[in-house]
């Protein structure tokens, strides 16, 4: 499975507006944002990168005024860690990856009664989003589940519409005001797998399963394009617990680096 994620996150950045390789990296640029989250590079699986390689790479960000970044699954790419540590790379984070199969799948049953929670009293109904004001509804409900990490903008629901049109999916869970509870993502699948990202789940709505809903929906969907597993990273205890009731199994690990200064 480490092969299939990091082939898979080579896949994924060259659909990029601006991507282009570097020696056995490729790197996934935008020029829609600057954000570091969306402009980073990857390996390809069993590179063995030289210290020519990497020094091209950081200039190849530099040139574009961004900092080096990068995210891979080490495993199965066992050379390339040590030859960004000794480039001065550290560590941003290191994430445990869950994985879902048509096999380990289990769909929340729907229901018109709700869950007992502490949130409003609404169903629990997954929908796909069809106008422009259910995207600009989800992108705002995921930046306020975050925590205000980025805000909610115009590029963030484009983006959002780019992903569902461009053979990924978008599911959400209406407030009962018609804006969104709760949504998440999925991309197109590639190299047979797809990556489940940006669960949120608005604070009035937690405990509500939601989150468990939504990730369901998202992994049924790609099964259904002929994606034979989805992928996600989890944040905590709590959040695994939601993934795994619905059917994903730990996976592998995958490491976040970057350049300072």
């Amino acid at each position: 499975m480490h092969t299939d994620v990091q082939s898979f996150a080579v896949a994924h950045l060259l659909r990029r507006p601006a991507a282009h390789r570097v020696g056995p990296f490729v790197v996934g640029f935008d020029p829609a944002t600057t954000s570091p989250y969306v402009n980073y590079a990857t390996p390809v699986p069993g590179a063995e990168p030289s210290a020519r390689d990497v020094t091209e790479l950081i200039a190849a960000f530099r040139a574009r005024g961004l900092k080096p970044r990068l995210e891979f699954a080490p495993e199965a790419a066992p050379g390339v860690e040590s030859a960004l540590r000794r480039a001065g790379f550290g560590t941003e984070a290191e994430h445990e990856y869950l994985v879902c199969t048509p096999a380990t799948l289990s769909v929340p049953r729907s229901s018109p009664e709700p869950a007992p929670g502490p949130g409003p009293r609404l169903p629990v109904r997954v929908e796909a989003p069809v106008t422009e004001a259910d995207y600009v509804a989800i992108d705002t409900a995921l930046a306020a589940a975050f925590g205000g990490e980025w805000a909610p903008s115009p590029e963030g629901a484009a983006r959002l519409r780019r992903t569902a049109e461009g053979g990924g999916a978008v599911r959400f869970v209406r407030a009962e005001n018609g804006d969104c509870a709760g949504g998440a993502l999925c991309s197109a699948p590639a190299e047979g797998t797809a990556e489940l990202a940006g669960v949120g789940t608005l604070p009035a709505y937690r405990g509500r399963g939601i989150a468990a809903a939504v990730t369901a929906g998202l992994a049924e969907a790609q099964f259904a394009r002929g994606a034979r597993s989805v992928w996600l990273e989890y944040s905590g205890e709590g959040s695994r617990r939601v993934y795994e009731r619905v059917g994903f199994r730990p996976g592998g690990r995958r490491l976040y680096l970057t350049l300072e200064g």
